[in-house]
């Protein structure tokens, strides 16, 4: 494990309690997020990382702004929800297939680089746009999701860096990185999950964002048929500017902290008796009616942290939302994981996709509660799959506003 010291800058515009959560909830305007959702200052929710890591539900989101404000089945705030679950069906049917492309982009896969160049990892490109949002997210560990589409689109289609690689540095610095929505997202952008690529260009930009962020005279300054003509073209050497001030790109990590209280797996610990197993994706309340003499202990697979680090501050936000769940939390191998369990008289989990290769072979798992429906088979455009899930979704819950 490794010593980091908890970053002033932590304290805490995404504090990892459930009164945040329900701060958050209380405080969406449904109507106010549909006409300026797409403007970096316009009234998003804020509650990605809260979803990501298990605070609360799509239904409890749902329940809780429905309870004070109407709204209709196509509203943008149900819409947006709904794209969340579509990823998360897409990956339920592919699994490990969207970490690569679904199909061919504007260029061959082998067209693109494989490797994030330097100006972009350290914000320092000349271009105000991708600047500002490498080190808004250094800074903050989150970006608007207008912001997200700008920097993917910048690195994959003008800079020609294969979108798995742009996708697998975000997802490693963002505060409610989620494999199926980041890396389809990218997908999304690429043009490798969509019928074309997404482009802006910088009248773009000066539409939704404040003035410092504003690229006139840059690369993007330009027609959108002059930047689909740049999207299908054969990758050239880019000149990068110097910027002494440039942002140091934040540490990621494989394992907690070492003063975050977490030990190895200790089989001792459960022998005999009724364990419930908290993970990073299941931090919201426990279920209610568990018996007091049960076991909880709070789970860090380093076989999945070997393949997906975090940055500081989301280790720190998992770690203190843990702690206060589960006085005992175990960071180990899946091996060490799985041997330490095999002991407890029984083991109960909620199921998580991250988990996939081992939870469900320690654990009896129950599925998150959902808000839409479990849509088979594959739909392969959002469309298509929002059309069935929004009527299972009206049959569930009643029509609309309540």
């Amino acid at each position: 494990m490794h010593h980091r010291a908890t970053p002033a800058s932590m304290a805490d515009p995404f504090a990892p309690t459930l009164a945040a959560v329900q701060a958050r909830i209380n405080a969406v305007d449904p109507a106010a997020y549909a006409s300026t959702r797409n403007a970096l200052d316009g009234a998003v929710s804020n509650l990605s990382p809260y979803i990501t890591h298990g605070f609360v539900t799509l239904a409890e989101v749902m329940a809780g702004v429905r309870a004070r404000h109407p709204l209709e089945m196509q509203h943008k705030f149900v819409y947006e929800l709904g794209w969340r679950a579509y990823f998360r069906h897409v990956w339920q049917h592919r699994g490990e297939a969207i970490l690569r492309s679904l199909h061919a982009g504007p260029l061959p896969d082998a067209a693109y680089a494989h490797t994030l160049p330097h100006d972009i990892r350290h914000g320092c490109t000349g271009v105000p746009v991708i600047d500002q949002a490498v080190r808004t997210l250094y800074a903050t560990g989150m970006l608007h999701n207008h912001a997200r589409m700008w920097l993917a689109s910048y690195v994959v289609h003008v800079r020609k860096v294969h979108w798995r690689a742009g996708a697998d540095w975000l997802y490693g610095h963002l505060l409610d990185g989620d494999i199926a929505s980041n890396h389809l997202s990218w997908q999304w952008v690429a043009g490798t999950a969509s019928h074309k690529p997404y482009l802006f260009n910088a009248d773009n930009v000066a539409r939704f964002a404040p003035a410092p962020w504003h690229s006139p005279g840059s690369v993007i300054d330009v027609s959108y048929e002059a930047l689909d003509a740049i999207a299908r073209q054969a990758p050239h050497r880019h000149a990068v500017p110097a910027d002494g001030a440039a942002p140091a790109e934040p540490l990621v990590t494989t394992a907690p902290s070492a003063g975050s209280g977490v030990t190895a797996p200790d089989g001792a610990a459960v022998a005999g008796r009724d364990v419930w197993l908290v993970h990073p994706w299941s931090l919201g309340r426990l279920p209610d009616g568990l018996p007091a003499d049960t076991l909880v202990i709070g789970i860090i697979v380093a076989d999945f942290h070997a393949a997906w680090r975090w940055s500081e501050r989301r280790w720190h936000f998992v770690e203190t939302r843990m702690a206060e769940l589960a006085a005992t939390r175990w960071f180990g191998s899946a091996a060490a994981i799985g041997a330490a369990l095999h002991g407890a008289r029984t083991v109960r989990s909620i199921d998580e996709p991250h988990l996939a290769p081992w939870l469900s072979g320690w654990a009896e798992c129950a599925a998150a509660p959902l808000l839409f429906p479990s849509i088979t088979p594959r739909c392969d455009s959002f469309s298509k799959w929002w059309t069935r899930a929004a009527r299972g979704l009206d049959a569930s819950v009643g029509k609309l506003p309540p």
